[in-house]
């Protein structure tokens, strides 16, 4: 039982963490339907991949608490 409840905290931190990720940073521009055109090697472009980079870390990370909790809960 332990064990299950460490799991479960875990997949929650994760469900946690990556909603409040999605909250700063919604949508990565690649679903965007009005993309930001910025010249390459700009600050912008440089600002416009990390946010992109942080709306996937957001996902990812809501995704996998949810795999985990589901997975933690059926065994």
């Amino acid at each position: 039982m332990g064990g299950q409840i460490f799991w479960l905290a875990l997949a929650a931190g994760c469900i946690w963490h990556g909603v409040q990720i999605i909250w700063v940073a919604p949508v990565p521009s690649q679903f965007a339907s009005d993309k930001p055109q910025v010249e390459k090697g700009t600050p912008e472009a440089f600002q416009v991949f990390w946010l992109d980079q942080y709306a996937w870390i957001g996902i990812s990370l809501v995704a996998f608490g949810l795999l985990l909790g589901g997975w933690r809960l059926l065994l």
